[in-house]
């Protein structure tokens, strides 16, 4: 299937059922024992992204592209921490939590910027991109075009996530599939992580660090791509 049908299908479930189901996930209210394991496996990639962060002691002086940001799990508490940020969803209803979360948690929100925008339609120039878990919505096939077009934004960096291919996850996967039902997303793509390697360095990007946030249900490999 095709970038565009991909598109309208996560456009489409992110702005109905996908919508309440996710925002009840990234919050904090009473959730089942299955989204609470992908509630805290999405927070330890964040705190990781944050971390790292804030070990290189620049925030203050950092323009972030949050792409894919969601309900603002991340835009927010980088402009917390002084960060100049500028996050996209593609779901209107996702951008409208995202600017309800900032106007609640945020006593300046002039360093943050939110709007909706498909991923590919991104522009501007940024110190540092970060997309996570937003790959694991679109094939192999549009990877090449989804992260250069990343790249292509980053002045000095890319971190991104992905739920990397492998032969367990691809069994674990095939097992889930076996048990459709309602709380069922959209579907779910592996990545190599060699073919993710690859991509960053035909673009001049290559792996500073990495890390992996394994849980019951939530698998993502974090790299951060630093450019040549």
């Amino acid at each position: 299937m095709n970038v565009t049908d991909d598109k309208t299908i996560v456009k489409e479930y992110f702005n109905s059922t996908g919508f309440d189901r996710w925002r009840r996930i990234y919050g904090s209210g009473e959730v089942n024992n299955v989204q609470l394991d992908i509630r805290q496996g999405h927070q330890q990639t964040i705190d990781k992204v944050l971390g790292w962060l804030k070990e290189d002691g620049n925030l203050s002086d950092l323009t972030i592209c949050d792409a894919g940001c969601g309900v603002g799990s991340l835009s927010v508490p980088l402009a917390q921490l002084g960060a100049t940020v500028y996050g996209s969803d593609i779901s209107e209803k996702m951008v409208e939590e995202a600017k309800e979360r900032a106007a609640s948690e945020l006593e300046d929100t002039s360093r943050l910027t939110l709007e909706t925008r498909d991923l590919e339609t991104i522009d501007g120039s940024y110190h540092t991109v970060i997309c996570l878990d937003v790959l694991i919505h679109y094939p192999d096939d549009d990877m090449d075009e989804m992260i250069s077009h990343l790249c292509s934004l980053a002045q000095s960096r890319v971190i991104l996530s992905f739920a990397p291919k492998t032969c367990w996850l691809t069994i674990l996967k095939k097992i889930g599939e076996l048990f459709p039902g309602p709380s069922k997303t959209t579907r779910a793509y592996q990545h190599r992580e060699k073919e993710i390697v690859e991509i960053f360095k035909k673009n001049g990007f290559s792996i500073e660090r990495s890390d992996m946030t394994s849980t019951r249900f939530y698998y993502s490999r974090l790299v951060e791509a630093v450019k040549s």
